[in-house]
């Protein structure tokens, strides 16, 4: 079991819990996707934040975060102002 948690600075937090981090990475993915999506910002820049932020720090929970916690160790990332952790949870 894995929590991961996730802020978006001055703007908000939220977390998910489950076994599997492909699935927390989806989950994050469009969670915050979703929130970037209504931010009410334009196209071009909402496709710029989803590339320089949103898109590493998942590639990073997939790979990195999975090989941390698979060995009972946490993980973090932060890109800009979007910072994401994940922890075993007993």
């Amino acid at each position: 079991m894995i929590k991961l948690t996730w802020a978006l600075v001055a703007d908000r937090m939220d977390e998910w819990t489950g076994d599997d981090v492909a699935q927390g990475a989806d989950v994050l993915e469009a969670r915050v996707g979703a929130v970037v999506d209504a931010s009410g910002m334009k196209a071009s820049v909402i496709q710029a934040w989803r590339e320089d932020f949103l898109a590493p720090v998942v590639e990073s929970l997939r790979t990195e975060g999975a090989s941390a916690l698979a060995q009972g160790r946490t993980w973090s990332k932060a890109s800009g102002p979007f910072l994401a952790c994940a922890s075993p949870v007993s």
